[in-house]
């Protein structure tokens, strides 16, 4: 029974503390510690609970030393540009990728999630292969500009088009939209020295079609990795977000 009540003391002290450490409202936490701090001072306090306080049952009559109660800073809110303000950089963008938009080797739109840059193997990939083209770094700097300017993560999403592939590098249509979407990646982080931190990766193959795949300028524009930069409600399916 005293062990059983020792282990319940110890399981109460545990869950003041993570709750004192992960309240926003920083005078209620500390009234709570005050409180648990005063109950430990003058109740019955058993050896296991002063172990781990640091103490010995002749100092029990001590004040417990208020370091083991510190309320820890709630972290500060995301700063992620709001849609108003990626409207503005959908601007700039399609002023300066006038040409690839003309093109067709870039696509551009807004939506609720973010602004998803589309990246189609004709301007960024060969066909098949999962490398970056060299000639497609102008308008990788012209994308990069934009994007370090803001502080929306930014979420790589590689697609294919329908026809299944099979050949030396890659055994299907999963592998090769992973790939692109990781070098891309990879560009971004050791040529324009965005922080790995900001990214993610995922490869959807020929599951979420842009395009019709029935005619080859539909399955032109399905095989692309679309650069999306989240907004607040994009990122609240992305792992780890804080609800």
């Amino acid at each position: 029974m005293v062990s059983y009540a020792d282990f319940v003391t110890l399981l109460f002290a545990f869950f003041v503390v993570m709750f004192a450490s992960t309240e926003a409202d920083k005078s209620k936490a500390k009234q709570v510690s005050a409180s648990v701090r005063d109950a430990l001072a003058h109740g019955e306090v058993s050896d296991a609970i002063l172990k781990a306080l640091g103490r010995s049952r002749h100092d029990k009559g001590a004040p417990v030393q208020p370091e083991i109660f510190t309320v820890v800073q709630a972290p500060a809110p995301l700063a992620i540009a709001a849609p108003k303000d990626l409207a503005q950089s959908m601007a700039t963008l399609s002023r300066v990728l006038d040409a690839e938009l003309r093109k067709g080797s870039v696509g551009l739109k807004l939506e609720t999630r973010g602004l998803v840059i589309s990246l189609r193997e004709s301007g960024f990939f060969a066909s098949g292969d999962d490398a970056v083209s060299a000639g497609s770094f102008p308008a990788l700097d012209k994308i990069a500009t934009v994007i370090k300017d803001l502080p929306n993560p930014v979420r790589l999403e590689g697609h294919t088009d329908s026809i299944p592939i099979h050949n030396s590098h890659f055994r299907s249509n999963w592998e090769l939209s992973s790939a692109r979407a990781i070098a891309m990646m990879e560009v971004l982080a050791t040529r324009y020295e965005i922080p790995r931190v900001r990214m993610a990766v995922a490869g959807y193959a020929e599951n979420a079609a842009a395009d019709t795949n029935d005619t080859d300028e539909g399955r032109a524009h399905n095989r692309r990795v679309d650069l999306v930069l989240l907004t607040l409600e994009g990122l609240k399916n992305e792992p780890g977000f804080a609800r």
